[in-house]
């Protein structure tokens, strides 16, 4: 039976980060991957750029950007392990980057060289005396905890058996990830060995995910898909009240782009479910005052004036949508702008400037960015993702962190596997 300081489950960011760390701390480190590739979130994200990380992220506002039922559990690991120190790790290894937009740091080659750097690091800890192994195309089947006799001690330690052979460690971290994605592989093993070993769980959900209606509700906004236009989005009551100010894509089927991806995040939420968007199609812009301006002057059709201040296809649809809703607005919104009543003209803009509607869902974890809920941080260490002081770690999107889109949740993937690998490296050393 081969034995290990570490063993790490899952070669996503979180897990390559840790193995890459603990390595060049002197650990020797077996990491398995259940799939034949390493690092593919990394390698799809950010349309193939990777968003690894963003500057503006104040670690001891951790409320701003990141989703939890234990909000400040990540400040700790935040705060020791910043979005400059991963920027410096990028430096030391020659890959250049930008800030694109909001904070968000993206490669300016590819997001292979985020994996190919983390690879580097790996064999690394070659130098300092550890190592790190790689374990492809390797399911675990099942992992326990045994007590054996080492040298005349009662030594704990957990034996996991995997497609390549029995193991043994006194530490296994749990880097699987969530279920967002699962044509790359992502599954429930992280949170059935958490559930295995008596740790608590948050609900999990999609998030950073598009939403859909009810298809005879969306019938009207079919012709819009493919728009993409600058919006305020919200959602929630006072109590939960949240606003973004970013794009919107209409769909065929409801809507997309980073405005309601990251609405999606609250609007997914218990909470929250259920309530209605409350969007500004045309914010910055008193789209009343204008349509009213060019009653006084014009005697174009409402929607030829309309499509002076919003793109023409959204001016068509929002002057259906009014006329579907009565047939008082259907017989004024046939006539010239000049005999329409402000009235009308004010339904009109409210569609635009105050639009609200429901989501029927969400297009689910196969179109979700990351899987909200996870594994309680209530329950673990947030100076070392341990959980008591079993030797069982868990890191990165498995844990109940969720984080905005633009690069917060990488950074919680490198932050929380750092202090995990810190942890790790601090343990006695009990040969095995």
């Amino acid at each position: 039976m081969e034995t290990f300081d570490a063993v790490i489950i899952g070669a996503g960011a979180a897990g390559l980060f840790c193995a890459s760390v603990a390595g060049q701390l002197g650990l020797k480190v077996l990491l398995i991957e259940h799939t034949a590739k390493i690092g593919e979130k990394i390698r799809i994200s950010g349309g193939g750029r990777c968003n690894f990380t963003n500057r503006e992220l104040d670690p001891l506002a951790p409320h701003k950007y990141f989703l939890s039922e234990n909000l400040h559990f990540c400040r700790s690991a935040l705060a020791r392990y910043t979005p400059q120190d991963f920027m410096d790790l990028l430096t030391r290894h020659g890959i250049a980057f930008h800030e694109k937009h909001k904070g968000q740091m993206f490669c300016d080659h590819s997001a292979a060289d985020i994996i190919n750097m983390l690879l580097a690091e790996c064999k690394a800890a070659a130098v300092v005396g550890g190592s790190v192994a790689i374990w492809q195309s390797c399911s675990v089947r099942s992992i326990r905890k045994t007590s054996h006799n080492a040298h005349g001690i009662s030594v704990d330690s957990y034996e996991i058996d995997s497609e390549k052979g029995l193991l043994r460690s006194p530490s296994v971290v749990i880097a699987t990830g969530g279920l967002s994605i699962p044509k790359i592989g992502a599954s429930d093993f992280g949170y059935r060995i958490a559930q295995q070993f008596g740790v608590p769980m948050v609900p999990t959900r999609p998030a950073l995910v598009p939403l859909t209606f009810a298809p005879e509700a969306w019938q009207r906004y079919v012709a819009l898909a493919g728009l993409s236009l600058p919006v305020t989005i919200g959602s929630g009551s006072k109590k939960t009240k949240i606003e973004f100010v970013e794009d919107l894509l209409f769909t065929h089927r409801g809507l997309s782009g980073p405005g309601v991806l990251q609405i999606s995040s609250y609007w997914t939420h218990p909470l929250t479910t259920g309530s209605a968007l409350r969007l500004n199609l045309a914010p910055q812009t008193d789209v009343q005052s204008l349509l009213l301006q060019a009653k006084a002057r014009s005697r174009k059709r409402v929607e030829n004036e309309l499509a002076n201040i919003v793109p023409s296809r959204l001016a068509d649809a929002t002057v259906a949508s009014l006329a579907a809703q009565s047939s008082v607005y259907a017989n004024e919104l046939q006539r010239p702008i000049s005999e329409v009543s402000d009235k009308t003209l004010q339904a009109l803009a409210q569609q635009l400037n105050h639009w609200e509607i429901t989501p029927h869902g969400t297009e689910g974890y196969a179109k979700a960015e990351v899987t909200a809920g996870g594994v309680d941080t209530r329950a673990l260490s947030s100076q070392t993702m341990e959980f008591g002081n079993t030797g069982l770690y868990f890191i990165g999107e498995v844990v109940d962190v969720t984080g905005w889109l633009g690069g917060y949740n990488f950074q919680w993937a490198w932050a929380s596997a750092h202090a995990c690998a810190q942890a790790l490296a601090a343990r006695p050393r009990i040969a095995l």
